[in-house]
């Protein structure tokens, strides 16, 4: 059986990665103003990004997920006669719209892939999941490697299904942000007043940075740390006791917004990679999508392993 993978512009893989693996991605565009680009988690294209006039304007951006018509037509026109089964991970649907419109979509391409599939000599039937990952990011990286994994294996359809659902509500997703006024702003213009004020204004002044932590579809601090690189550091020898605790699946995935070669450089980084390194587990890093940097700013971290109920710092 051809088993198709699909996922949306949030998720952090490399593009090397997606290419090599048969990964189909749903593009999310940006709209600065009158500028609309397109996120095809091209690295190069998001580090000019970084270096060119919109970044300064990135926090008024719109971002504009595939609707549910997209989906549809991409679906009918390549993707019921290229596959037999296609499991589409979506970014967590307390974030997107993007999971409801596959879902929407869906009906629609099971009601009418077969006289396509029959005209290209495929009498056999096609099914879609929609899998929300509960996750974005790095995080949301985690399910889709996982998938990656199973369909290598040979696992068979229902086998997949469970596990990827298993996998998705059991991810952690971990984030430190360097500028918390971007943040702010990025929320007001999106109309989310969750990040006030005086809280920004006093976390600034301070240098202090929130831990930042994602599961089943929830975000909320976790940890407060004087000073990004201490704020990282922490992070990441959080991570390396979990890796040496046993994870759930054997990969962490890791996202930077900017150079690869900064969040190498970062404090605690070596160790992580060294500690992933010696007990077998994948230490998968990316430049952090378009659509991710002008949600969380710049030089932002994102990290995202399965994992079973813990507390952070333990």
């Amino acid at each position: 059986m051809r088993i198709g993978i699909v996922v949306d512009s949030a998720c952090d893989l490399p593009k090397g990665y997606l290419q090599q693996n048969n990964i189909v991605l749903l593009p999310i565009s940006v709209r600065i103003g009158d500028t609309v680009l397109p996120d095809h988690r091209d690295e190069e294209s998001t580090l000019a990004f970084l270096q060119g006039p919109l970044s300064e304007r990135s926090a008024e951006a719109e971002t504009i997920p595939y609707s549910a018509e997209q989906i549809r037509d991409l679906f009918l026109s390549r993707l019921v006669t290229d596959f037999d089964q296609v499991f589409c991970m979506t970014i967590t649907r307390t974030r997107s719209p993007i999971h409801d419109n596959a879902v929407q979509a869906g009906y629609s391409i099971l009601n009418e892939y077969k006289p396509i599939r029959q005209a290209a000599g495929h009498n056999s039937p096609f099914s879609l999941r929609v899998i929300d990952t509960q996750n974005l990011f790095a995080a949301q990286a985690v399910s889709a490697v996982e998938a990656v994994r199973l369909r290598d294996s040979g696992a068979t359809v229902p086998q997949m299904r469970e596990r990827l659902e298993l996998v998705a509500s059991n991810v952690h997703g971990y984030m430190v942000t360097r500028d918390l006024y971007y943040l702010r702003a990025r929320a007001r213009h999106k109309g989310d007043r969750s990040v006030g004020l005086l809280s920004v204004a006093l976390g600034s002044a301070l240098d202090i940075k929130p831990v930042l932590h994602g599961y089943r579809g929830n975000t909320e601090p976790v940890a407060k740390i004087k000073g990004f690189d201490n704020a990282v550091q922490a992070l990441f020898d959080f991570v390396g006791r979990r890796v040496l605790h046993g994870l759930m699946t054997p990969v962490v995935c890791v996202s930077y917004g900017g150079p690869l070669d900064e969040l190498r450089a970062l404090p605690g980084y070596q160790q992580l990679h060294d500690t992933c390194e010696k007990h077998g587990v994948t230490l998968l890093e990316a430049v952090m999508s378009l659509t991710g940097m002008v949600n969380v700013g710049k030089g932002a971290v994102t990290i995202g392993f399965a994992d079973e109920p813990h507390t952070f710092g333990s």
